[in-house]
């Protein structure tokens, strides 16, 4: 998926591009082009018992410690269940 900024986490929406690490790593050690690194390094998921409800908990939080009010937080992890990872 992508949007105005670029291409999107599949799995959290962050865009690829605020990624520090450029991406998450696959089990070969390539970068991945769908999951950034806080949701994917070695060729799994970080969290891999999350549910989408879980995860859009987790971003909400993250996003509020920087400073994000409560609604926009929310209203930025409403697509979430469209993402890559949550559609199965």
């Amino acid at each position: 998926m992508e949007t105005a900024v670029g291409p999107i986490c599949q799995s959290c929406s962050m865009p690829m591009s605020k990624d520090p690490q450029g991406g998450g790593t696959n089990a070969d050690g390539s970068r991945s082009t769908l999951y950034c690194s806080l949701c994917f390094e070695d060729g799994a998921f970080t969290q891999p018992g999350f549910t989408v409800a879980q995860m859009q908990q987790y971003c909400i939080d993250q996003l509020r410690k920087q400073g994000m009010p409560r609604v926009m937080a929310w209203a930025f992890t409403r697509s979430l269940p469209r993402l890559q990872r949550w559609r199965s």
